[in-house]
């Protein structure tokens, strides 16, 4: 039992970036995931709700037991805005690689398979990598 005069025991905090093609499902698995979202998460911009997509990194959380909190980051997907994802290069401890069941496996997703492999082998060599195909429920 922790005395009352202990500090209270932080969550240990793991950064999982969702990357992948416009339109594979990311933001809906980070909205899946998670408990709780920034003001910057989920496409709650003006210009992503326009525009259907997402434009800037999103965070969101969701606590894990014991003591572990996974921090998501919503990737946006198309090539233009390949700069944002290098961005959170250098924070990522895990890369969920996203391919949609329905397109399958589209220039993009290479793209970011690249950057995937780039961020686990080189800046975070302690990093890990999943790959996640969603969609299959609307495969016939």
């Amino acid at each position: 039992m922790a005395s009352l005069m202990s500090p209270p025991t932080l969550p240990l905090n793991l950064n999982v970036a969702i990357i992948g093609h416009v339109d594979s499902g990311k933001t809906t698995l980070s909205k899946t995931l998670s408990s709780m979202g920034s003001t910057a998460s989920y496409d709650r911009s003006p210009a992503e709700a326009s525009r259907g997509i997402t434009l800037d990194l999103g965070f969101s959380t969701f606590l894990a037991p014991p003591n572990l909190r996974f921090t998501v980051v919503d990737c946006p997907g198309h090539s233009s805005l390949i700069r944002q994802v290098l961005s959170c290069r250098s924070i990522v401890d895990a890369v969920v690689l996203v391919v949609s069941a329905q397109d399958g496996v589209q220039e993009q997703t290479v793209e970011c398979a690249v950057i995937a492999d780039t961020v686990l082998k080189g800046e975070r060599p302690h990093a890990r990598g999943l790959v996640v195909v969603t969609k299959v429920d609307m495969i016939e």
